[in-house]
């Protein structure tokens, strides 16, 4: 299913550090899909929480292409204020303590310093429990778009459930006709091979007879349409109940289709025939709007 969910936040980086508030904005949307597939896009100094971010997602969402973004900007990044004292202090106590390690490293030049120092001028500690706190929020946001989205799904596909019932329910009354038809085309056969204009002698209206039962029980297909109703119940109680359902749908829907295709197996009058091609278009339907829910 798809959905959309971003939260914005204004945080405080840690107390002594050189920069002042900063904002963190996290984005979660997901499209269709029949298996979650989580992608995460990260800055550098936040990959040590991929795991748990995953782990936030994959709580709330079980099926669809997932992708989560995460941006954080301070609100002095870009700016052209000169660097502290303090800091360039630290840059060289640093770089005298690398160049007695290491005495082969070159001095810093003036580009690095000034690269260097606002590199840490905006870059704040973020608080790990804040950014997992703020991709639980983006989740329930997320979770809350499939929902409105489920609700419109539920009523489309109980649209359809509707529309194949009364397919069924026309496929009744047809079947009795069809046999007469056929019991009819029998006698008829026997008279032309008799010659005779009127009556036919009763072995072979009961031969006739016969044939047309052993005719209406190959092409009965009430126990089609018995499964058919069975498993449209099946689905209708899924959907009013709710949850994780997307799985034991798909199968529900297989076994629609595969009904459908028995009925027009067994089809003997196009009336027949156009039923089942109708009732297939319904299921495919269906299918495709089943693979979306979770």
């Amino acid at each position: 299913m798809t959905g959309y969910g971003s939260v914005l936040r204004g945080l405080s980086s840690n107390p002594g550090a050189d920069t002042g508030d900063a904002q963190l904005m996290l984005e979660i949307r997901s499209v269709n899909g029949r298996f979650l597939d989580l992608s995460l896009r990260l800055p550098d100094e936040f990959r040590h929480l991929e795991g748990p971010l995953r782990e936030a997602v994959s709580r709330g969402v079980k099926r669809g292409k997932v992708e989560l973004r995460l941006n954080a900007q301070s609100k002095s990044e870009g700016a052209s204020g000169a660097l502290s004292a303090g800091l360039i202090e630290r840059l060289q106590d640093w770089q005298l303590t690398v160049i007695a390690a290491l005495p082969q490293a070159r001095p810093l030049s003036v580009h690095e310093v000034l690269q260097l120092g606002r590199t840490l001028q905006s870059a704040p500690r973020w608080e790990d429990a804040a950014v997992l706190e703020l991709a639980e929020q983006a989740v329930s946001e997320l979770l809350a778009a499939r929902e409105r989205e489920g609700a419109k799904l539920v009523a489309s596909l109980s649209s359809r459930i509707g529309q194949l019932r009364d397919l069924a329910a026309r496929c009744e009354p047809l079947l009795p006709a069809v046999v007469q038809r056929q019991r009819e085309r029998f006698l008829e056969r026997w008279r032309d091979a008799l010659g005779q204009g009127g009556s036919i002698p009763v072995a072979a209206e009961e031969r006739a007879l016969s044939e047309a039962a052993a005719y209406a029980l190959r092409i009965d297909v009430a126990e089609e349409l018995t499964r058919l109703r069975a498993h449209l119940d099946e689905i209708e109680a899924q959907l009013t109940r709710g949850g994780e359902l997307g799985k034991r749908l798909d199968f529900l829907i297989q076994e629609l289709h595969r009904e459908a295709n028995t009925l027009g197996s067994k089809s003997a009058a196009l009336e027949l025939t156009g039923i089942s091609v109708d009732m297939k278009v319904l299921i495919e339907q269906m299918r495709e709007q089943v693979q979306n829910i979770e």
